[in-house]
């Protein structure tokens, strides 16, 4: 099935011939030898991602910020970020994204007397962006004391982590951080004089990974890890397997609000979005194949639908199959269809579903993209041989020139397209950090014995709580059951409203 919008672009990377001989996860080897240093950095964390027009130039100042000295206005200088100066630029992006993500700022109002999170010292490894710094000052307004890092060395907007920085939050990130960085600012947040963390939330499992590896006491006492990512919670599945996860763990990737924003609706915008910027193609009447029609395909085909493009679609499962029918798509194999086709999407979360023999068949002019989680989708290798020709065409395109004169166009070089190419709707970041910051309060106020060492799904009653506090948005009004209602039907009058084994 193809998966969200792209945190965990790593492939699940774990696998033990013995466990002795693998220590755990310790090694595994990065970007498909771009590096070859071998050590555990989820793909995720290296790949590039502009979703935010940043207003810093990493060019501004050669000078890494390790080796300069800062200071916030309160004289703290317990942070490492590009410009502190900057931080009123920073202050308002993120008032900007405040107007979207108004369910984290009535959780504040709901909540802000209990404290439900007064003695929790989190340490979080997410994207830093005006959305997640709202995140993390929610977290702040609810009780806890925080310490952040950014999970991918693009992604940082630099004024946002001086706005963090400047309100007392100890912020280590900068844009375009080296690896050897990106490990640094990790140790910085974990370890630090007269303060241990009891809370992880983490995407792409590298800050988990780093506190397990490095300082096992501070995995001991964990009251509970957070994890959003694909490749996260598969890491995070590996260790409960193996026995080595002595903490209890959310896994908020999975769960249904979540799941249907990041996957279905934010694809259905997003794909278009994506395609216009990077080749402002017409959609009318295009001839387009979308691989795989799970939750992302379907988004992408029901907007490319609604456009004008005749859409099929290639399928491995008769269910997908079968709804791909009923919504009136042809289901294809690739190669039947490939040469008549302008736009090919992948978004199966497998690999080499486009291979090199179809990418030789296609027409002048195709247009190869991906939307799936992992950049194996498209064998973007096999082009890289000397009888074609990369061409540059503006950022995030490429023009691969086979010998007769044919031209494919290539987005992102096969990486996530809507990360690399186009923005995510803060709406659907709100419904992400909506969901992690009650997973957060549900583990750390948890009764002793709720949670086991394992890997939990968040409840339902939680995932319900989420989609309510974003309808006020809609000025939308939920129907309440009678009591003869309740009890024809067994449910309680507040939720949960479906048993756990219900899709949606």
């Amino acid at each position: 099935m193809a998966h969200k919008h792209g945190h965990g672009h790593g492939r699940e990377r774990i696998q033990f011939a013995n466990a002795e001989d693998k220590q755990e996860f310790s090694k595994y080897p990065t970007k498909a030898g771009r590096r070859s240093l071998s050590r555990s950095i989820s793909q995720s964390s290296t790949d590039s991602y502009s979703s935010a027009a940043s207003y810093t130039d990493s060019s501004d100042d050669e000078t890494s910020p390790r080796d300069k000295a800062q200071v916030n206005t309160h004289g703290s200088s317990d942070f490492c970020v590009k410009n502190i100066k900057q931080a009123e630029f920073g202050r308002r992006e993120i008032e900007i994204a405040e107007q979207d993500m108004s369910a984290l700022i009535s959780l504040r109002k709901r909540a802000q007397g209990e404290k439900p999170l007064a003695g929790a010292k989190i340490v979080g490894c997410t994207h830093i962006t005006a959305q997640t710094a709202v995140l993390i000052e929610t977290l702040v307004a609810l009780g806890a004391q925080c310490r952040w890092t950014a999970c991918n060395i693009y992604s940082t907007q630099n004024e946002v982590a001086a706005a963090l920085a400047e309100t007392g939050v100890p912020v280590f990130a900068w844009k375009g951080e080296s690896e050897d960085d990106f490990w640094w600012c990790i140790d910085r947040c974990v370890n630090t004089e007269g303060w241990q963390a009891n809370m992880i939330l983490d995407d792409g499992g590298d800050l988990t990974h780093w506190v397990y590896k490095k300082y096992p006491s501070v995995f001991k006492k964990a009251r509970g890890i957070v994890e959003e990512s694909v490749t996260g919670v598969h890491r995070l599945y590996q260790l409960s397997k193996a026995g080595k996860l002595c903490v209890p763990a959310m896994n908020v990737n999975d769960s249904v609000t979540k799941q249907k924003f990041d996957n279905l609706y934010c694809c259905r915008e997003s794909i278009l979005d994506g395609l216009k910027r990077t080749t402002d193609i017409m959609f009318g009447g295009k001839q387009v194949v979308v691989c795989g029609y799970g939750e992302v395909g379907k988004g992408c085909c029901t907007a490319l639908k609604a456009l004008g493009a005749i859409v099929c679609i290639t399928e491995i499962d008769p269910i997908c199959a079968l709804q791909a029918c009923m919504d009136g798509f042809r289901v294809v194999k690739l190669s039947e269809v490939i040469r008549q086709m302008d736009v090919v999407i992948t978004c199966t979360g497998n690999k080499n579903v486009v291979t090199r023999e179809q990418l030789d068949r296609m027409k002048n002019g195709c247009i190869v993209c991906n939307m799936g989680h992992s950049n194996t989708e498209i064998d973007v290798a096999s082009l890289r041989s000397p009888e074609l020709t990369w061409e540059r065409v503006r950022s995030q395109v490429d023009h691969i020139i086979w010998p007769d004169g044919k031209r494919v166009v290539l987005l992102a070089e096969g990486r996530l397209l809507n990360l690399s190419c186009s923005t995510v709707p803060t709406f659907v970041l709100s419904i992400t950090a909506t969901t992690q910051a009650l997973a957060l309060i549900e583990l750390f106020n948890a009764p002793e014995g709720r949670y086991k060492q394992d890997v939990y799904l968040l409840p339902k009653k939680m995932d319900e709580y989420v989609a309510s506090l974003h309808l006020p948005n809609f000025d939308a009004h939920l129907t309440e059951l009678t009591d003869e209602q309740a009890k024809y039907m067994g449910l309680n009058k507040n939720g949960p409203f479906k048993p756990n084994y219900y899709r949606y």
